[in-house]
């Protein structure tokens, strides 16, 4: 928080001399600091229109001073990808050939999910956490480990709810999300030039759903600047399925890429892919959701397969 500002001190007031010597004439003298009121009327419309441009600059400018927008929730991108220099994150673990970064960026692309795709997974991610959901703002649905936010704690939901699953997801369901996992694999193998059998699936990978709940434990505060190869050591790539409408359904919750005095944002919107090399070239947070429910899908890739884990099975 910045530092309150004293205000400035008072002139000193004026003396009784002062007072005793003001002209006796009953004659109306304006003030030197009295304002035409015809100026009023022309200044005080034109500021007030300054103002509020300063105030929807400001809002648009959002969380953090982002300064950039990479994809609008309006644009229909076919491949958008911005390449940035590696960090040496990537030195202190193991090195795959043919798949440890060695050409790093994000990229953005509409066209691997439609959207109503989007919606049929945004429609698991909606059974599941109907089952749970965090008292803060922030819930995780894992479908592979079986975690699923509870109040202010987490539960395998295989052996919470038992044979209750069967009756809240499919066979289906689970298809699809193995589906779009393996297009989203395929996509970034592409833009990174690597091979796609390189790559496994690595945890956590998980449904998130987002509000603007105040959050009650650690856990719900999702907004805080991370790298993710820093916090998951077996990250490589990351990438995220988005699963709503920027400015539809939630306002806040854009993804921002941290760089100095230039900050790079992603809208999201339903069907889209954002996918980046998870070392800390890619220093990101997402912002705080300020009304409505922001819902996404973390998939994540390792090219060791010690951290390697498995589609979930519909059993």
């Amino acid at each position: 928080m910045a530092p309150q500002r004293r205000g400035a001190p008072k002139a000193p007031e004026g003396s009784g001399a002062a007072e005793r010597r003001r002209p006796s004439s009953t004659k109306s003298v304006r003030a030197p600091w009295e304002v035409p009121r015809k100026w009023l009327r022309t200044a005080i419309p034109g500021a007030c229109a300054v103002l509020a441009g300063l105030l929807l600059w400001g809002s648009l400018r959002g969380d953090g001073g982002v300064t950039e927008v990479l994809a609008h929730r309006g644009e229909m991108l076919p491949g958008r990808f911005i390449e940035v220099p590696c960090s040496e994150d990537y030195d202190s673990h193991r090195r795959f050939e043919g798949c440890s970064p060695r050409k790093c960026g994000r990229g953005i692309t509409d066209t691997v999910i439609t959207r109503d795709e989007a919606q049929r997974i945004r429609s698991i991610a909606e059974k599941g956490l109907s089952l749970g959901g965090s008292d803060g703002g922030a819930s995780v649905l894992d479908l592979h480990s079986g975690a699923l936010s509870v109040g202010k704690r987490f539960v395998n939901l295989y052996r919470y709810f038992g044979d209750k699953i069967q009756t809240v997801f499919s066979e289906e369901d689970f298809q699809l999300y193995r589906d779009v996992r393996q297009r989203v694999q395929l996509t970034i193998a592409q833009a990174f030039g690597i091979s796609v059998s390189s790559l496994y699936l690595t945890k956590p990978t998980f449904f998130s759903r987002i509000n603007s709940t105040q959050a009650r434990t650690a856990h719900d505060e999702y907004w805080h600047a991370h790298v993710d190869k820093v916090t998951y050591g077996s990250f490589d790539y990351t990438s995220l399925l988005y699963l709503s409408d920027y400015l539809d359904d939630f306002g806040g919750g854009r993804f921002v890429f941290m760089e100095e005095g230039a900050n790079k944002t992603v809208e999201p919107r339903a069907g889209r892919v954002s996918f980046f090399t998870s070392g800390s070239e890619n220093l990101h947070r997402v912002e705080k959701v300020h009304w409505g429910t922001r819902y996404a899908v973390t998939i994540a890739f390792t090219c060791n397969p010690d951290h390697g884990i498995a589609d979930p099975v519909f059993t």
